[in-house]
């Protein structure tokens, strides 16, 4: 009987052992489990529709591929590319410029357009699919830095670009199981994968994260792997380089400087107009936008541009937007319009032999800048081949329809020089009387604009009238433009002595009318105000001046905005 007892217990006590040991290995193995997890077999496409493209590591949609023709589409050019190439509804175009051209490329069509002249090719050049536009990309490659190439057995298409850096390499991993050399989504081996590499294999390396590489495959496909199966070997930059060669245009060895010559109906007598010291360029305000279908009014003259070529000043002439809104909105928004507008510029500068064009676009709806920005965009480069320099007047950057539309940056990349208005501090129906430009109000938001516009192409257009404010007893206010001269004489006439104003930096006048008890207040543009000025051209060495306008000036402006000049060449 005790010998039976004896036998339970020693059954007892092995059960127990095995159970601990059970549990050991439990432990282990769930430990081994965490802290070194099976490799995931999970395997995933790594591209999305057939004909892939692949920009910068990224997979941006897919092409249409119709024999050996590629077609991209047009979001992809749009996002990527080219963000000013636009979609013209009324023509069916594509539209997009360079510095020296503007291509139309028509839909269905296998003609487009470089500069207007037909360029015909074996393929329409802009087609529709499923909604969505595409465009060939062989033209493309004339316009772009970019190359492309169809990868082999996934068929997407690479598309690279001029200064593009690649970092070349191969994987060295002899004798290393095929597991180790998937290519995972994520720096882990728990990550699915996309494909596999072998050694001696040439690959791309396009990103680090901790003991891993990004590696892209010659087929397009990528992934991570760790990065002891990779040898790093040469980096290379991508160089794509077309004709770079640019139109001629006069250039100016020392400051601009420039008055506009304001004519509303008929042009001035060249033979009254003062001399004007220092002035190397008028502009007259001669073309203004009349039509929605881009026509364009003309004021010219031959003998004032005649008169003005004698005197060696180079005649850039204006053309506006009537200042109308609803016109530019109707008028801009259309490439052919535009192209009508630009014909006709084109046209009367060879009539007229100018040396330039000053485009004056104003009180435009902010939703429509873009289209301003497209028009100045197309039009530049064929002002520059017809040898004329290009201009814009601006605004300091506020709100409203008179300076919230103005994309002063991508303006900049266009233009020779931008003008920017520095008056209208106070506007003639403003019911607080003041300056017409305080050198603080100027200096602060020049400052600004030189934060978007670079200081070499930027001209300080300045007034040189003045406005004279009347506060009559019951409040209401009023004020007229008056010209140097004309502040001359109302000063004497009232016998006033203007005194210095340190709040705007310019001199100051104000008198009571006896008989009405109107107050009347002006702030004078005068020498001490001008050559003030003329310091800030100097001081953010900026390249000129503008005086608006001519008319209003007396002998002593011209002396005050004296600045360095040299002889500019005038075009043949």
């Amino acid at each position: 009987m005790s010998n039976i007892v004896y036998k339970r217990r020693k059954n007892v006590r092995i059960s127990f052992m095995l159970g601990i040991v059970g549990m050991l290995l439990l432990v282990i193995s769930s430990s081994l489990f965490f802290l070194y997890p099976f490799a995931s077999n999970e395997t995933v496409n790594y591209f999305h529709g057939e004909n892939p493209i692949l920009f910068h590591g990224q997979q941006e949609g897919n092409v249409l591929l119709e024999g050996e023709t590629v077609y991209v589409p047009f979001s992809f050019m749009k996002e990527k590319i080219d963000e000013y190439i636009m979609y013209d509804e009324k023509s069916s175009s594509i539209i997009l410029t360079t510095n020296s051209k503007v291509i139309q490329l028509p839909k269905d069509s296998q003609v487009y357009y470089i500069n207007q002249e037909p360029v015909q090719v074996p393929l329409s050049v802009l087609k529709e699919s499923n909604g969505e536009l595409y465009l060939a990309l062989t033209p493309l490659l004339e316009i772009y830095e970019i190359q492309y190439t169809i990868l082999p057995e996934t068929k997407a298409i690479e598309i690279v670009r001029n200064g593009q850096k690649v970092v070349e390499g191969l994987i060295k991993a002899a004798d290393v199981h095929e597991e180790k050399l998937r290519l995972r989504l994520e720096p882990n081996q728990q990550s699915p994968f996309t494909e596999g590499v072998i050694d001696k294999e040439k690959i791309k390396i396009e990103n680090e994260k901790d003991d891993y590489y990004l590696i892209r495959k010659e087929n397009g496909i990528a992934g991570y792997i760790r990065k002891k199966y990779v040898e790093k070997e040469q980096t290379i930059t991508i160089e794509i380089k077309h004709d770079t060669s640019e139109p001629v245009t006069p250039m100016f060895e020392g400051p601009i400087h420039l008055t506009w010559e304001a004519v509303y109906t008929k042009n001035p007598n060249p033979a009254m107009i003062p001399e004007m010291p220092g002035v190397n360029v008028v502009s007259p305000t001669w073309f203004e936008l009349s039509g929605t279908d881009g026509s364009v009014n003309n004021l010219g003259s031959q003998e004032y541009v005649n008169w003005a070529h004698n005197k060696g000043y180079q005649v850039w002439a204006l053309f506006s937007n009537a200042f109308d809104p609803n016109l530019t909105h109707e008028t801009l928004q259309h490439y052919e319009s535009r192209q009508n507008i630009i014909r006709q510029l084109l046209q009367y500068s060879k009539m007229y032999q100018l040396d330039g064009i000053n485009i004056d676009i104003e009180n435009v709806r902010e939703e429509d800048g873009p289209f301003v920005t497209q028009f100045v965009r197309e039009a530049a480069p064929y002002f520059h081949q017809a040898g004329l320099v290009v201009s814009m007047d601006i605004t300091f950057i506020t709100t409203g329809n008179w300076s919230a539309f103005y994309e002063r940056e991508k303006l900049a990349q266009s233009v020779d020089y931008l003008i920017v208005m520095a008056y209208d501090e106070h506007w003639g129906s403003s019911q607080t009387a003041g300056s017409v430009a305080s050198l603080p109000w100027v200096e602060e938001n020049l400052q600004r604009l030189l934060d978007v516009v670079p200081n070499e192409k930027l001209i300080l257009g300045v007034p040189l009238y003045t406005r004279l404010w009347e506060e009559k007893p019951s409040g209401e206010m009023s004020s007229k433009a008056l010209s140097m001269t004309e502040v001359k004489e109302w000063l004497t006439i009232n016998g006033v002595t203007p005194s210095y104003d340190e709040q705007s930096g310019q001199n100051y006048a104000e008198a009571v009318d006896p008989v009405t008890h109107s107050i009347y207040r002006i702030w004078l543009e005068d020498e001490l105000s001008l050559n003030k000025r003329v310091d800030l051209v100097s001081k953010y060495k900026l390249k000129g001046i503008a005086s608006w306008s001519r008319s209003f000036a007396d002998e002593t402006a011209w002396l005050s905005l004296s600045i360095e000049t040299k002889p500019i060449a005038q075009n043949e």
